[in-house]
């Protein structure tokens, strides 16, 4: 991790375009994403950003002897302690860029494993970083192990002593997953426990997941009056956050904000943060929050439906797609997102700013989570005159018709209400 007290890393950001990958993202885009990224760590004063566009990988340094050597003039010329590759790299290209350039190399994963690290704050989600990053760098051993001798935060992708020094030895490192691993499922008992105790109160689950900046935890802040850290900035906020919530129509549910997503997502992240997203896997409705004022809206919609299948999320999950940041489109966009949204049953356009659209959305949450109803017809004696007046209190009935021998209520209820009746039905009789 940087030192905060130290001048800021001059910094330098480089987005390969590589033309034999099919599934590459528009360029201008992912370039705009990686500065934002560089901005969510701090102590990197980034100077420049730039698109580097090749016709296939080189094997040994990525990119062909010319480009090396243009953007070593370019990396000397302003000084840049620290070149940002918003991609892969493999440990051999890392190395020999390193050496060419004479500057240290931090590609995507690294980067987002820092900031990460910076933004963990619970004990698990400590732990499940350093779990990420200790079995990413298992794979390079070329690189330092200085960060397996510190007892700090971070992992010594940026900056600090010995990144000179190399350590091989497989097995500390794999002594150091097994503790990490052993910790942390302790962590994860404890937060069983304590989900088995939520599951004995039957309160739904209601789970934001979204594009990391989407406004989930602004609008997490607006619907339940909590005070998470809400930022325009790339993984904001990282450990999970729960509220009670009371719905319009009197229900009680638990809302959980997640970590934000991002597109190439790591895999050992995905992996590491599957406990986490565990809230997820359980809960009785998704809200898949977008930031639909960006750009590439879709894509990143796109992108945060591949991992949560990748997590174990099915396809037919009950879910909402709630269209945010509304606000900051123009009439005829913001038209036209909310004339989709009112089309759609599962869409709803919002402002968790403004707070436009918010109470439709939970109007929306209460309908989703609405308990299947029972349509049935009830004979009662015209002497039952405390069940009908309940009954009446309760808003079941849809239609009464009395004769000389009783009356007979035609109701919609739920389970829950036919079993509170029948049970103060049986209490009366007993009482008699």
């Amino acid at each position: 991790m940087l030192n905060h007290q130290q001048v800021d890393t001059p910094a330098w950001i480089v987005h390969p375009e590589i033309k034999s990958d099919v599934s590459r993202r528009e360029a201008d885009a992912a370039l705009d994403e990686a500065k934002a990224l560089a901005d969510a760590l701090p102590g990197l004063d980034v100077l420049g950003a730039e698109i580097v566009r090749l016709p296939k990988v080189h094997a040994g340094m990525l990119f062909g002897s010319g480009k090396v050597q243009e953007l070593k003039e370019r990396i000397t010329a302003h000084g840049v302690k620290l070149v940002l590759i918003d991609g892969a790299l493999s440990p051999v290209q890392q190395r020999n860029l390193e050496r060419e350039w004479g500057v240290k190399i931090l590609d995507r994963m690294s980067l987002i494993l820092e900031i990460f690290s910076d933004r963990a704050r619970t004990r698990e989600g400590v732990l499940q970083v350093e779990i990420a990053a200790l079995s990413y760098q298992r794979t390079r051993l070329v690189r330092a192990w200085t960060h397996l001798e510190r007892q700090r935060g971070g992992f010594g992708f940026v900056g600090g002593p010995g990144e000179t020094q190399r350590e091989n030895d497989r097995r500390a490192i794999d002594e150091q997953l097994l503790r990490l691993e052993r910790q942390l499922e302790k962590v994860q008992k404890t937060r069983a426990l304590h989900r088995a105790a939520r599951a004995k109160v039957p309160y739904p689950i209601v789970a934001l997941v979204g594009y990391t900046n989407a406004g989930k935890s602004s609008l997490f802040n607006r619907v339940t009056g909590a005070d998470v850290l809400a930022k325009d900035q790339l993984f904001a906020t990282l450990d999970p956050t729960m509220r009670r919530l009371t719905l319009p129509d009197g229900q009680e549910v638990i809302m959980s904000d997640t970590v934000g997503f991002i597109s190439d997502l790591p895999t050992q992240l995905v992996a590491a943060f599957r406990a986490t997203l565990e809230e997820v896997l359980e809960a009785d409705l998704i809200l898949h929050v977008r930031d639909i004022s960006h750009p590439q809206t879709a894509q990143q919609a796109r992108d945060v439906m591949q991992i949560l299948h990748q997590i174990g999320v099915p396809e037919d999950a009950p879910m909402l797609e709630v269209l945010n940041k509304i606000d900051l489109l123009d009439e005829a966009g913001r038209e036209a997102f909310q004339t989709e949204a009112a089309r759609k049953d599962a869409k709803i356009a919002v402002s968790a700013l403004t707070g436009e659209g918010v109470e439709a959305l939970l109007a929306q949450i209460s309908a989703a989570l609405a308990p299947p109803f029972l349509i049935e017809d009830l004979r009662l004696p015209h002497t039952a005159g405390k069940l009908r007046a309940w009954l009446y209190a309760e808003g079941v009935v849809e239609g009464e018709v009395r004769d000389d021998f009783g009356m007979t209520l035609s109701l919609k209820w739920t389970q829950v209400q036919s079993a509170r009746f029948n049970k103060m039905r049986d209490g009366m009789g007993k009482a008699e």
